[in-house]
């Protein structure tokens, strides 16, 4: 079932991180088909089912023309994930915000309304499942003040995000709870190589 915003809840934003050089694949990642759609238009349309706005945090010239509230390139460009995080949290007006990876296509609608409710229960800087491939950090929810600590990260060279949470106040959701919620770690499935590709094939959403 998905979340439902009450009067009191916090307004949530949703960020689809799609700045990645795709390197690995040989190919822009979010123009993948899969299933149908793009892994960017997927991203998308999950991301607006829970989230009051979605920004794209990529080239803005590449993504003009998909349906999202705004696209934003990074501040600091070139220096991965940890940066459009950063980005999306500088831009953002809202307290709770999804970030998103665009090639994980194996994300629910209900696993993302599951973590931003996680995430308004506690006062947390950052909620992210951790399953046995260790922390999810690319689909996980930020509070805005987690900005500053991104900032002094990536300024002093550090763009591992799970170093980031070290000195802040993070929950982890745990896979066993993830699974007590009906999910596991398959949902986190990252595409990210041309054999990544194929192994995705025939798995159901």
């Amino acid at each position: 079932m998905l979340l439902r915003m009450s009067p009191n809840e916090p307004m949530r934003a949703g960020f689809i991180l799609a700045g990645g050089k795709s390197t690995r694949m040989g190919a822009d990642k979010s123009f993948l088909e899969f299933d149908g759609q793009t892994l960017l238009e997927r991203a998308l349309t999950l991301t607006t089912k829970v989230c009051d706005r979605v920004t794209i945090v990529g080239d803005p010239g590449k993504f003009a023309n998909y349906k999202a509230d705004s696209v934003i390139a990074d501040i600091f460009p070139g220096c991965g994930p940890l940066a459009g995080i950063h980005t999306a949290l500088v831009h953002t007006s809202c307290e709770l915000n999804l970030m998103l990876a665009v090639d994980m296509p194996f994300v629910s609608p209900e696993l993302l309304s599951f973590l931003l409710a996680a995430a308004a229960s506690n006062a947390a800087l950052v909620t992210v499942p951790r399953v046995k491939d260790g922390l999810q950090p690319l689909c996980a929810i930020y509070r805005r003040d987690f900005a500053g600590v991104a900032e002094q990260a990536l300024r002093g060279g550090k763009y591992k995000i799970d170093a980031a949470f070290h000195d802040v106040l993070t929950r982890v959701i745990e896979d066993d709870e993830l699974a007590s919620a009906g999910f596991s770690a398959r949902n986190f499935f990252n595409m990210n190589t041309p054999q990544d590709r194929l192994a995705s094939e025939g798995r159901s959403f």
